[in-house]
């Protein structure tokens, strides 16, 4: 190899070298973009629920069932009770 060839290969070697680079921050930076999009997504749907809990709590105070039980353990306890006749 001549002088020539070798710094031909350096260079191509640094070029090489610095596209990786960007790919690699371009990626990072992708990344990030995406994680903040699904933690920000995750935050609203941990809002809504909590505002959906919320309203279905109202709605019982305001039906007087505060203290009654769920709908489905009020199910859980009927096959309770069912299994227990069919012993």
């Amino acid at each position: 190899m001549d002088g020539h060839d070798a710094e031909n290969s350096k260079q191509c070697t640094s070029d090489m070298t610095a596209f990786v680079q960007n790919l690699l921050q371009q990626m990072q930076t992708r990344f990030q973009t995406m994680s903040e999009s699904i933690i920000s997504k995750i935050d609203e749907m941990g809002n809504r629920i909590d505002e959906l809990e919320q309203s279905i709590n109202d709605l019982r105070n305001e039906m007087g069932q505060e203290g009654s039980p769920s709908p489905s353990a009020s199910l859980k306890a009927r096959d309770d009770l069912k299994s227990a006749d069919d012993s």
